[in-house]
């Protein structure tokens, strides 16, 4: 079993968070410390901590991920123009909570990516 997270204190409506999206299995909400004016956090409800986690059985799930990722770019405006989906994993991919998350970020010029 996972150990608790702030995710899912968020999850439990046990911590505020700016939600922008809810349902019974996805919760999006504004990163605390955005990168861009767009940065929200898609975060299934199921506990699985890092990508290397997914069982093939959840694949439908992170489908949903990305496509309530596209919908909400739509409903911020910024889908036209372009963002950017990230999933960190582990140490070396900078994951900094341990429970599952998608970075939807965007609403301005990004950076090309480096391995640095």
């Amino acid at each position: 079993m996972m150990s608790e997270t702030i995710f899912s204190k968020i999850i439990n409506h046990e911590l505020p968070a700016d939600l922008v999206y809810e349902d019974d299995a996805i919760i999006a909400f504004r990163d605390i410390n955005p990168q861009a004016p767009v940065h929200v956090l898609i975060v299934p409800k199921v506990a699985i901590a890092t990508v290397n986690d997914i069982k093939p059985e959840q694949a439908e799930l992170i489908g949903k991920m990305v496509l309530t990722a596209q919908q909400i770019a739509a409903d911020e405006g910024i889908a036209e123009d372009g963002y950017r989906l990230v999933i960190n994993c582990n140490r070396h991919g900078c994951q900094e909570v341990f429970h599952l998350h998608m970075h939807l970020v965007g609403g301005r010029q990004l950076r090309g990516i480096s391995a640095g």
